[in-house]
């Protein structure tokens, strides 16, 4: 089972904890895998979610999947721990690599389009999903640089990887903004390209431009460029699961119950709050 079942949800976060567990229309909610011990217990406000029937999902931010190095094996435990700890339908990380050579990068990075890259991406996936309960969805992530001299373009690279790993996709819709606006390329395009089918669920979050860059912060609110983007993606696709992401500078409860009915609403869900 995947979040298809459910209609809007938020990225769980301590500092808003108390504000998600008195949403009355909340379907489902991602968690940051590492922040949840393996051994437990499960932060409280999480349990109560799930206890309520709220899915949760845990969503990796450094397993390196695309490193040129075996993905860690401890984390890939972990990741599936935290998977059985909060009964989760799937589990969720990023198409990029973190570290190398053993330094740690502290951020997201971009592949090279390449063949290799490919290759190395689909061979950590499997080592992933041998140890996972759950199936897995990968996001590709905002760029703010595109290796030279890329083999494939951006829509036969990820194609590529879910065709021949059998993952799900977790499409953030910001991402898709931020990178069609630093390339100067057609974000609902790209859309047109995608293997909308393989959608689990969605992100939305907001950004901010800085010097003719885009940055996709999740500390800012959604703007109206991406909330379109929403209303393309449900055109295209049956409406999938939509998440809001938000990593600080949290606003007054009233201000993030907007944000939040407002993509229920480009996602033709009824209102969360």
């Amino acid at each position: 089972m995947t979040p298809q079942a459910y209609g809007v949800g938020i990225g769980w976060r301590p500092e808003i904890s108390g504000f998600i567990a008195e949403l009355p229309g909340l379907r489902f909610v991602e968690v940051v895998a590492e922040t949840v011990p393996d051994t437990g217990p499960v932060p409280e406000g999480l349990a109560e979610l799930a206890g309520r029937g709220v899915a949760v999902v845990p969503h990796g931010v450094k397993l390196s999947l695309g490193g040129a190095e075996p993905v860690d094996p401890e984390r890939v435990t972990h990741l599936a721990r935290v998977a059985e700890l909060v009964g989760a339908p799937l589990v969720s990380e990023h198409i990029a690599f973190v570290r190398a050579g053993g330094v740690e990068a502290g951020h997201l990075l971009p592949l090279p389009r390449s063949r290799a890259a490919v290759d190395a991406v689909v061979a950590n996936v499997a080592r992933a999903q041998a140890e996972l309960p759950v199936p897995i969805a990968l996001e590709p992530i905002a760029a703010l640089f595109d290796w030279p001299d890329d083999e494939l373009d951006e829509a036969e690279f990820l194609t590529e990887i879910l065709d021949r790993t059998g993952a799900l996709l977790l499409l953030d819709v910001a991402n898709v903004y931020a990178n069609a606006v630093n390339r100067g390329t057609d974000p609902v395009a790209l859309l047109d390209r995608l293997p909308l089918e393989r959608i689990a669920y969605v992100h939305v979050a907001g950004g901010t431009e800085h010097d003719g860059i885009y940055h996709d912060t999740h500390t800012d609110p959604v703007p109206s460029p991406v909330l379109d983007l929403v209303r393309a993606l449900c055109a295209r696709h049956r409406p999938p699961a939509l998440l809001l992401e938000r990593d600080g500078h949290y606003p007054p409860a009233d201000v993030l119950r907007a944000e939040l009915d407002a993509i229920a609403a480009a996602g033709g869900y009824p209102a969360v709050t």
